[in-house]
């Protein structure tokens, strides 16, 4: 008698075809490439908030500020001249919130442009290959 573990592993022991598909990528729709690049970007703008973010904070806690400041001084002539006065956390953030809704527009832009090329190009070359397989 056999059990079912044995039953299990005859089962398994069988090869399976692997069946190759290839298709030609040939449209991007406009609106699904917007979506997707707007999505990418936003995600990017909120790593980039967040490591600056990080960043600031890491250097503020290891004194790297307060080091800079003693050479500064004596360069600029100010004895009361900070480096947090210029470089602050909320100077810091709002720079880096810029920076990342400028990313965000510019990269739902190029997305979008990238998507209407891709699209213009097929003509010309055919479209791009794809070779699929099930496993």
């Amino acid at each position: 008698m056999s059990s079912v573990a044995e039953k299990l592993q005859q089962k398994s022991q069988r090869t399976v075809a692997t069946k190759q598909v290839r298709l030609k990528l040939v449209y991007l729709d406009f609106w699904s490439t917007l979506k997707l690049s707007f999505l990418i970007s936003v995600v990017a703008g909120i790593i980039l908030v967040v490591a600056a973010l990080l960043i600031w904070v890491l250097l503020d806690s290891l004194g790297v500020f307060k080091s800079i400041d003693t050479p500064l001084q004596d360069i600029l002539g100010k004895p009361t001249y900070t480096i947090e006065s210029s470089i602050s956390l909320p100077t810091v953030a709002g720079f880096a919130f810029i920076v990342a809704i400028l990313n965000v527009v510019v990269g739902t832009a190029l997305g979008a442009i990238t998507g209407v090329l891709y699209n213009l190009s097929v003509r010309l070359t055919g479209g791009l290959l794809v070779g699929f397989t099930n496993q």
